[in-house]
This record gives structure tokens, sequence and C-alpha cells, in this order.
């Protein structure tokens, strides 16, 4: 008999190259920080990592998760619930949850096993409707393809289209109600309109549920997060997950909400029942993080000056559409390229074309500068991007620097035709 699997393979990887969508591993060599990379020998500024705060090679970090090592091991030798919940997880999750003003708060290995977690639960336990904004992040949208597999009803509403989603939570009568969003959304660098979710979550008996990966340790006076930026309190309708790899500099992360509601994911979240615990060491690492992100605010100031600084830098180069305040979803028709509002971190130049996408990526490579291509399907057809990911270990020089060789790049590279 024929074997057509590796043909197929083949054409699948061809058509994917001929359309300047093939990824490929770069094996990067140790560095000091986030904000440097080594690459095939050669040193440059990286603007890739999401570890924002600057903490991955925080000494104090890099000294707890030895000591953890030390106390722990290596592993923790099973799942949480048989028993590799230790001492490490409970602190840093009381820990956790009196940092973020929740009753209780949940470890997972990722924030992926994390969103897949909260989501599938419910789908599993009870008929359920499911409204989740249309850019959430590839772990909710897995989540939410279980969930429909498993009999949940799911709809995907335009992004950030509050009315759209209040039509729908009003005509819904399942008796489980999931209000789905990304607190700062990781391609867009926007953040969702948290009171409002909310309070239409409450109004029709729904839960939110965020994903605030990119909100938690940059947002809020304290690093809290979307809702503290939002000015709002946890509330009980709230289960909320944040990460430890991106600001925290770790691995790992937690869902917070009532006492209740994390007992009932201790019976029902496939993903925290079923694969063994988070490493006890990284856990007491993790909990050090945290403590870093309380106490060292002046990285918090640094990174929003940085920001500050970027911004006012693109908006001088020619031929780019810088956005200065937040947009209506549909209102983005610019055949410029275009720097969306975004006060956090991530700075995406949205230019639409694949191809040129990638060959400006490379050019920046060339030229020392390590800025990653976002292509379909991580983001919709026609809005290919350069993420640029700010960290507070950069400069305002380094900065500059790339600003300097952008405009030279896109001259080469012309990214009007979509």
């Amino acid at each position: 008999m024929h074997d057509s699997s590796p043909s197929f393979v083949r054409g699948w990887l061809a058509e994917r190259q001929d359309r300047g969508l093939l990824r490929r591993l770069r094996r990067a060599s140790p560095v000091a920080s986030s904000a440097r990379f080594v690459h095939d020998g050669r040193q440059g500024i990286s603007f890739a990592s999401n570890d924002y705060l600057g903490l991955a090679h925080h000494p104090a970090l890099v000294e707890a998760l030895i000591e953890g090592a030390k106390i722990w091991g290596v592993g923790a030798g099973s799942s949480a619930l048989v028993g590799g919940y230790t001492e490490a997880h409970a602190v840093l999750e009381s820990e956790l949850a009196a940092f973020l003003g929740f009753p209780a708060a949940r470890v997972f290995t990722s924030g992926y096993a994390a969103n897949l977690a909260v989501i599938t639960a419910f789908a599993r336990e009870a008929p359920t409707a499911i409204f989740a904004d249309k850019l959430v992040h590839a772990s909710l949208v897995d989540a939410l393809q279980l969930a429909r597999a498993g009999g949940a009803k799911v709809r995907r509403y335009p992004h950030g289209n509050l009315s759209f989603l209040g039509q729908w939570l009003e005509k819904s009568r399942e008796p489980v109600k999931l209000v789905v969003t990304d607190g700062v959304f990781s391609m867009d660098g926007d953040i969702a309109p948290l009171s409002a979710l909310s309070e239409l979550a409450r109004a029709h008996g729904a839960w939110l549920i965020v994903d605030d990966a990119h909100g938690f340790g940059i947002l809020g006076p304290a690093g809290q997060g979307s809702f503290a930026d939002a000015g709002l309190t946890p509330q009980s309708h709230w289960l909320w997950v944040v990460t430890f790899g991106k600001a925290l500099g770790a691995m790992g992360a937690a869902v917070l909400g009532a006492e209740e509601a994390m007992l009932w994911l201790d019976q029902a979240a496939r993903t925290h029942i079923y694969t063994t615990a988070m490493p006890p060491a990284l856990a007491h690492a993790v909990h050090t993080a945290l403590q870093l992100v309380r106490e060292e605010t002046t990285r918090r100031d640094r990174l929003a000056a940085l920001i500050h600084h970027w911004r006012q830098g693109v908006a001088r180069l020619p031929a780019i559409e810088v956005i200065h305040a937040p947009e209506p979803p549909e209102s983005s028709s610019s055949a410029l390229p275009r720097l969306p509002f975004s006060r956090t971190p991530i700075q995406p130049l949205i230019l639409g074309s694949p191809g040129q996408t990638l060959a400006i990526e490379q050019a920046l490579a060339q030229a020392g500068f390590f800025v990653p291509a976002i292509r379909p399907p991580t983001v919709p057809e026609g809005s290919a991007r350069l993420r640029f990911s700010l960290c507070a270990d950069h400069g305002e020089a380094e900065l500059d620097a790339l600003l300097e060789v952008l405009s030279p790049i896109f001259q080469q590279f012309p990214t009007a035709d979509k």
C-alpha cells in the first residue's frame, strides 16, 4: 500500500513556505538579559521576550530557584491531588491570592493548562454557553473547541463589541454562561473593557473568565493587573488566570477566584488532576518573583517611560500611522503600516503581507535587532506584523538605534500592498 503521509507533510510545508508562513526554531545561546540575544555567534538586541520587567535573570530569582531545588529537589513527583502538592505551592497560592485580593488560588503548570481547565470543566458538568472575544489567545481558542466538542454552545463576539455580547447574553437560556476574554490582548496590546464586561456578566448571571497573562505584574498601581488598572476589585463571579512566564520571569500559572470555585477545580479540572504538579522549586522561586514585583516598582516606572519614548519615536517616522487613542475595532482600514494604541509593552507594527513582514524581520536581524514577524494563523489574515515587545532592561539609546534603521528598511521593503 502506498504511504501518502510523507507526501502530505511535504506538500503542506511547501504551501506554508510559499505563503511566507513557515515557522522555524531559532537556537539561542546564553545571555545575561532578556533584552539581548545571541544567535549563530552574533549578538544583538531582542524585542521578542515577554520578560517585561527583566526578572528572568534577576540574581534574587536565580538564587531562589537554586534554593528551592536544594530544599525540594527538581520535580514534584506526582500530580497535585495524588501527592505533588507541597508547602511551596500552598505558600505561593496564599501570597498570590492576598496580593490580588481574591479569596483563593490554584497553581497550574502553564497558562495554557489553566485556560483549558477553567473552560472545559464547565462544559463537561452542565449545559453551558460561552461567549468569547474574537481575539482571545490560542490556548482559549483550543479550550473553546474542546468545550464545543463536549456540547457547549460557543459564540465569538467581534473584538471588543459589547453590543453583540449583550444581545447574545440576553437570549441565552443555558444554566451556565461564561464570558471569556484576555485582559491584555497579546498581539495588539489593547486592554479589554473589563468594567463593562464584569457588569454585563453579573447582570446575566454569567462567569467572567479573564486571561491576564500580559497584564499581571505590569498594569495597575502595584502591578496587580488589568482589573486593578480598571479600578475594580475582585468579584465572586470572576475567574482570573495569571501566568508567571511574562512579567514574573518564570513559568507556570494560577487561577484565582472564590474558595468553592477552587475546590471545584480540584474535582473538575483535568489539566490539574492528571498532570505532574509544578516543580515545588519553581513555586518557591515564583514566590520570590512575586515579592520583586511588589517591591521593585522602579522597573514598572522605567518600562512605562520606555513605552512612551518608543511611541513618540515611531510617530516621527515617515509613512507610519500611529494611533494615539483606543479606536473601534472596525475602524482599522489604513493601507499604511500602523502602530495601534497600546500603553502596554506590546507594541505591534501592523504591515499586512506575511512575506514583507518576514523580509523586514530578517533585515532587522542583519542590523542586530531581533523583532519577531507574527503571521497568520496567529493573527488574522491581512494583519501580519512585527511585534515589538519592550522590557525594563532596554535603554532609550537602544530604542533610538532601532528607530534609526527602521526607515531605510521600510523603503527597501514597501508594505502598502497588503
